[in-house]
């Protein structure tokens, strides 16, 4: 082989490899901005607050009927 051709090559394979670490940072960021946490509580936040306020109703009204049953009972 001749060193053109392998200076040739060499251009090849580092412009590959810069296209697939250009890919795969592209990919990290995106993966990064899905698993944010701060935006992912500011985007689901009436549904968090929605089943977090079913969840203390529920508690609260099994919690008080267990009281209320004692009463009756004694």
């Amino acid at each position: 082989m001749s060193t053109e051709n392998l200076e040739l090559r060499a251009l090849q394979q580092r412009v590959q490899l810069h296209n697939s670490a250009m890919e795969l940072k592209t990919k990290i960021a995106a993966t990064r901005d899905k698993l944010n946490m701060s935006k992912n509580a500011r985007e689901h936040f009436i549904g968090a607050s929605i089943l977090a306020s079913v969840l203390g109703l529920l508690s609260g009204y099994g919690f008080s009927g267990r009281f209320t049953r004692m009463r009756k009972a004694a």
